[in-house]
């Protein structure tokens, strides 16, 4: 069984109060990726509180976003219409939920791959390839370059080079 995981594929994150272009630019990518995907998708949305800059992350990035049931919070609606299952909340860069459920998963129907497309390579994307290589070290977790953008063009390529060092492979 091969899955894909869409991260955070927010408006937020793609048009909204962190958008930009090159995130708004992988939009088709991704549409294509879920639509033509033979395995089974899943997504994590980045989910905060009103009291997100009181949180050690709003401290450090104080830009509200992701901001539970508001607009920016939803998953892109192209997208959104292409899953299958609700999103997993996730309150911080990796989710920890995503990796219990691929492992208990793992161990009814083996995982052959599961690969990776979404915002921000360089927080969210790095974070959910670490976390799942250290909850199924033995399954192979690929990253779709051209279905991710970075905050910036530069964190992005930096990320994917972080990502190939620590045997995550790149295409």
């Amino acid at each position: 069984m091969n899955i894909l995981v869409v991260i955070d594929m927010q408006n937020d994150f793609i048009d909204g109060a962190l958008g930009t272009p090159e995130a708004e630019a992988i939009v088709p990518n991704v549409v294509d990726k879920v639509k033509n995907f033979n395995g089974l998708v899943l997504a994590t949305r980045d989910t905060h509180g009103e009291d997100y800059l009181q949180t050690q992350e709003g401290r450090m990035l104080p830009v509200e976003h992701c901001i539970r049931g508001t607009y920016g919070w939803e998953i892109r609606e192209e997208i959104a219409e292409l899953l299958e299952s609700l999103p997993i909340d996730k309150p911080t860069f990796g989710s920890e939920t995503l990796g219990k459920v691929l492992k208990e998963f793992n161990k009814s129907e083996p995982i052959d791959s599961i690969t990776l497309v979404g915002l921000c390579t360089d927080i969210c994307v790095i974070s959910n390839a670490m976390l799942l290589k250290a909850f199924l070290p033995q399954v192979p977790v690929i990253v779709d370059s051209l279905c991710c953008a970075g905050v910036t063009a530069d964190s992005h390529e930096r990320a994917l080079e972080a990502m190939k060092a620590c045997q995550v492979e790149v295409v």
